[in-house]
């Protein structure tokens, strides 16, 4: 298994799935599709509609990784369930917080 994880310009790369209209905001584990490609799967109670899931999975991972907001890039997928965000900051302190929420996530 490979990780939602990739370097990045100016940071990591990381590749979530998203489930909108959820019961709660939270990050979970991590999703394997049929074609092998692993992602975090995070779900949000917003709806996709005029960018509003897009801006809560922001919220919902800069909440889960203690980071703000602005840390937290859409680079690819705005209309997808499958998102790439672009993580700015200190790359290894990434993976450690990331890493940890995945960790987290899969023991769920």
């Amino acid at each position: 298994m490979t990780t939602p994880l990739r370097p990045g310009k100016g940071g990591l790369l990381l590749t979530v799935r998203v489930t909108p209209k959820s019961s709660r905001d939270e990050v979970g584990g991590l999703h394997v599709a049929a074609d092998g490609a692993v992602s975090l799967a995070v779900k949000v109670t917003a709806v996709p509609d005029k960018g509003r899931a897009n801006k809560a999975v922001i919220e919902t991972l800069a909440k889960a990784c203690r980071m703000p907001k602005s840390a937290f890039q859409l680079v690819a997928g705005e209309t997808e369930r499958n998102k790439t965000i672009l993580v700015t900051g200190n790359p290894a302190e990434l993976e450690a917080l990331i890493a940890g929420k995945v960790n987290a996530g899969k023991e769920n």
